[in-house]
């Protein structure tokens, strides 16, 4: 069945679900975060599906759908701006809290929020030519979705402020080598390296396998909510500030941005 670009199959116990906006951008509208929520939800109820991967077409994906009015409209009150801050923390939450193992495969790019899905799950394969970036920080916003502690667990404080910070492209060669991912393959192996790792998880003992993740998250991640409950609140914060203005004046106009901490 598809759905507003997003396409879910299920064969032999393994869910592939992708996304494909028909442009490569494959961007996240909030209709595409709550039907990616929906479906993590409607899986994880699913004893049928004992793997699950997720990818994008040609592209992995680049964060929040910026064209969308509904992320972005003007005259809601705080309460509802703060509601719709919520899209992008749930989606992930929804991904994490999967019993069964979830893969990512990464062509392409993978920026911002797309970054803080793929995080969120249990494993990823990058394509040669693949990278992560997240542009937040320099373009005057925090990184949030809950995403930093993840970030953190996997490759530690010193490399995570190196990407949340700076911002700059980290390729598949460094995120093989920081622990980002799993595995580099060939631009355009990504999803048969998932499908065989998917294909490894379902012929194992089903309980066995969930149990397994559920204690290991759960040791990973205890802290995980208390670090950053508070970090929409912290976009909605720094996203009203001169300073993010400043940063998105300063990229149309292809210049140096003049930041003042206001």
């Amino acid at each position: 069945m598809s759905d507003d670009h997003i396409q879910l199959d299920i064969e032999g116990g393994i869910a592939f679900v992708t996304v494909d906006t028909g442009d490569g951008i494959n961007s996240f509208s909030a209709e595409r975060m709550r039907r990616l929520t929906t479906i993590a939800q409607s899986l994880r109820g699913n004893t049928d599906v004992h793997a699950i991967v997720l990818t994008g077409k040609n592209n992995f994906g680049a964060g929040v759908d910026l064209k969308d009015p509904e992320l972005w409209k003007t005259g809601n009150t705080r309460l509802q701006q703060r509601q719709v801050m919520a899209l992008g923390p749930d989606l992930c939450a929804a991904w994490e809290a999967l019993e069964q193992v979830t893969i990512c495969a990464i062509e392409g790019f993978c920026i911002g929020g797309a970054m803080a899905l793929a995080v969120a799950c249990d494993w990823r394969v990058m394509g040669q030519s693949a990278y992560f970036s997240l542009p937040e920080v320099p373009l005057g916003m925090n990184m949030s979705w809950q995403s930093n502690p993840r970030i953190v667990a996997l490759i530690g404080p010193a490399r995570a402020k190196e990407l949340v910070i700076l911002g700059e492209r980290c390729d598949a060669e460094k995120a093989l080598r920081y622990g980002l991912v799993e595995d580099i393959v060939a631009d355009g192996e990504t999803l048969a390296w998932a499908r065989a790792r998917a294909e490894k998880v379902a012929a194992l003992p089903p309980l066995s396998v969930r149990m397994s993740k559920q204690a290991l998250n759960a040791s990973a991640t205890a802290l995980n909510y208390t670090a950053s409950f508070m970090d929409r609140d912290q976009f909605a914060f720094t996203a009203g500030s001169n300073d993010q203005k400043e940063a998105l004046r300063a990229f149309r106009e292809k210049r140096t941005p003049n930041f003042t901490g206001d």
